[in-house]
């Protein structure tokens, strides 16, 4: 588990920066594309769900807390 916990944790300090939110054309926007805006560049996807787009996004920016409370639990 300990080896599972740590690649994630490098994968979460390798990967763009937090928050990340998700806005989704016609939901939250009348025009343009549906994106994840990120404090870098904005993530374009296409062809996916507004419920899948939302996760992605919302994992994304929950993963460092929790994580954290992981690593606190089991020492």
């Amino acid at each position: 588990m300990n080896q599972i916990l740590n690649l994630v944790y490098e994968q979460d300090k390798n990967s763009t920066p937090i928050p990340w939110i998700s806005y989704f054309e016609g939901r939250d926007h009348v025009s343009g594309s549906s994106f994840i805006m990120t404090p870098n560049e904005d993530i374009e996807i296409c062809g996916i769900s507004i419920e899948n787009q939302d996760f992605i996004a919302e994992s994304r920016t929950r993963l460092p807390s929790l994580l954290q409370e992981i690593m606190m639990l089991s020492t």
